[in-house]
């Protein structure tokens, strides 16, 4: 599941608007908009504002496990 894909779940299963979701987390609706979207570039300070109303946040992730 794509970042995008989650928060949007997340959002729906909440039974959330996005605006409603936006203010919640003290984002911009466009900024939210954008992520939900896909935006390949986003701020991750925000991206976490975000997550963290679902008890997550965005974090290093070993590419290669073997190294």
């Amino acid at each position: 599941m794509t970042l995008n894909e989650f928060v949007k779940s997340k959002r729906n299963n909440a039974k959330l608007t996005q605006p409603q979701l936006a203010e919640k987390a003290g984002v911009g609706l466009r900024f939210l908009r954008d992520l939900e979207q896909g935006k390949p570039t986003l701020r991750l300070d925000k991206v976490n504002q975000v997550l963290q109303l679902f008890g997550h946040q965005l974090g290093p992730i070993k590419i290669n496990p073997n190294d």
